[in-house]
């Protein structure tokens, strides 16, 4: 398996600006040994983040309502399969105890109606 290969902000950012002050994004990607899709995507990320487009480790920065969000949609994923997990709980008990019955009832049903002595 082939090694993804890593560049430091310092090097995307010095790309970028080779690229724009040569205008010449293939013959810029070609004599830094990089592809021409990454320094596009470098190029663009430039363009849209300024100085915020290469935190490095592939970790974007994100704005604290950002944050936010991340943290809510993976809560809310947790609480989603929770309740999942209750439901089919839910449903095993109700196909264990009839239709009709009352888990209480259902119990008192199994033990016989009696409570240990």
């Amino acid at each position: 398996m082939t090694q993804r290969k890593t560049y430091t902000a310092e090097f995307k950012r010095d790309a970028v600006q080779l690229a724009q002050s040569t205008e010449n994004i293939a013959g810029t990607a070609r004599d830094l040994g990089i592809g021409l899709s990454a320094l596009r995507k470098w190029i663009k990320a430039d363009q849209h983040n300024g100085n915020l487009a290469f935190p490095g480790q592939g970790r974007q920065l994100l704005t604290p309502e950002q944050e936010e969000l991340k943290r809510l949609r993976k809560e809310n994923e947790i609480l989603r399969q929770e309740r999942e997990i209750l439901d089919s709980n839910r449903n095993a008990v109700k196909g264990a105890c009839g239709a009709h019955q009352s888990p209480a009832a259902h119990y008192a049903a199994s033990a016989g109606g009696h409570h240990g002595a």
